[in-house]
């Protein structure tokens, strides 16, 4: 059984030192941090983690070809790959269009230009021209890096889609869809192995981490306030199969968008999350979570994916997994 931690790009880089080399101690296979706009830039958290960690792999989720042109993403995944010695996974998509619109983009033809945007990465860091003549990227034969890769980097597909969900079966070495609640597993698992089957591929032989939000702590209501401000961050831009989930609509989510992105009350709109969004995640103490996450392994799981807010404390969450989690994991 593999363990992945994923954190959003919003603490200051010395934090992320501390949660990094404190994974790695607690048995954590992965490290993820997330590349939202207008925050802390995870190409550079990542460049300090792996000066200061020696084993645990580490990865974007997600770098997004809107923002960041494809031949750039190519030259970070193979520098952060030489840098940390070959541990890089390279977690892309198409951006939330929620945020997208904060910088005047409108994202066409998303499913597009992510594919076309891993076949064009893959190629480059296989140390190959990347000529392209496709619906989105247009490069001649002079597209090519000028240092030599010290591989092809694994690709990771983040997804919430059903379209982009199928794509992680058809071109990607892993998949990051988000199980917004856990037990979404179900309706996104069908896709992937159909997309896998339609590219006449192995789904065995693809990364599928379990994406899960999880707030722990001892302290019930400090979890529940934790699990709250990244509802009443992020749950307006959520894809429309999650909200028919969890038996919501995007209209659930207008007051919260109002109060946290429009009026900057983010305390107002923690207020506004009703007590049925909370099923989003998983919010407890270690033996909540194995309970939680034993459903999901009885389905097939391999990667179990933490993410945020993980808790009032993440260090103390981080610890607490790997006392209790990751060993009734690995013991099974």
């Amino acid at each position: 059984m593999k363990f992945s931690l994923r954190l959003n790009n919003d603490l200051p880089v010395a934090d992320y030192l501390k949660l990094a080399r404190a994974a790695e101690a607690a048995g954590f296979d992965q490290f993820w941090v997330s590349d939202d706009l207008f925050l802390r830039s995870a190409v550079v958290i990542l460049t300090a983690i792996a000066a200061h960690t020696e084993r645990i792999e580490i990865g974007t989720c997600i770098l997004n070809p809107y923002t960041i042109h494809p031949a750039e993403i190519a030259m970070i995944a193979a520098t952060l790959d030489e840098a940390s010695g070959g541990r890089f996974n390279l977690g892309l998509s198409a951006g939330a269009a929620e945020f997208l619109k904060w910088v005047d983009i409108a994202p066409e033809k998303p499913l597009t230009l992510t594919v076309e945007t891993i076949e064009a990465v893959n190629r480059l860091l296989s140390g190959e021209r990347a000529a392209m003549n496709g619906q989105t990227l247009r490069w001649s034969e002079e597209a090519y890096l000028r240092f030599k890769p010290m591989r092809r980097v694994p690709v990771y597909l983040g997804a919430l889609s059903p379209r982009m969900l199928r794509a992680i079966g058809e071109v990607a070495d892993g998949g990051l869809p988000l199980l917004l609640p856990p037990e979404h597993y179900e309706t996104v698992l069908p896709l992937i192995r159909a997309g896998a089957e339609a590219a006449g591929r192995d789904l065995d032989e693809i990364d599928i981490a379990a994406c899960v939000w999880c707030s722990l702590s001892e302290d019930r209501a400090a979890a529940d306030d934790a699990l709250r401000e990244k509802i009443a961050y992020y749950g307006h831009a959520f894809s429309p199969l999650i909200w028919e989930r969890l038996g919501l609509t995007r209209g659930d989510f207008d007051a919260i968008e109002q109060a946290a992105m429009r009026e900057y009350d983010l305390e107002k709109a923690k207020r506004l999350v009703a007590p049925e969004m909370l099923r989003i995640g998983i919010v407890g103490t270690g033996r909540d979570l194995i309970e939680r996450l034993e459903a999901l392994v009885a389905l097939g799981v391999r990667h179990l994916s933490l993410g945020p807010p993980l808790g009032p404390d993440p260090l103390a969450a981080i610890d607490m997994v790997g006392r209790e989690v990751i060993p009734h994991f690995r013991r099974a």
